[in-house]
């Protein structure tokens, strides 16, 4: 397996893993810190359950990165937004970089 290389890690995002609702709101887990190449650019993604959405940004980060769709996300600006999903890219050994990838609303 061949990781994304560390270099290409210049952003850092914090991640709050969605841990369900609660009579006030969504409830989250403690902060993480997580090390991602992030391409800030508006496309069309397919969630989870098949609806087309738009993502504003995509984080790519190291294997086994957790993100939960509906996490809370702060982005290296100081904006927050919500996890579409997570999504782990293995080459099968075919010698590109494996990651996980982040589309975030």
């Amino acid at each position: 397996m061949m990781a994304l290389p560390r270099r290409f890690l210049r952003h850092r995002i914090t991640v709050e893993p969605y841990a369900g609702r609660s009579s006030t709101g969504p409830l989250y887990g403690p902060p993480v810190d997580v090390r991602c190449l992030l391409d800030q650019k508006t496309r069309n993604v397919r969630t989870p359950t098949g609806d087309t959405v738009v993502s504003s940004s995509t984080a790519y980060a190291s294997p086994g990165t957790t993100a939960p769709p509906l996490s809370r996300v702060t982005l290296p600006g100081g904006r927050q937004t919500r996890v579409i999903q997570d999504a782990p890219r293995d080459s099968g050994g075919l010698g590109a970089p494996d990651h996980v990838e982040i589309q975030l609303e």
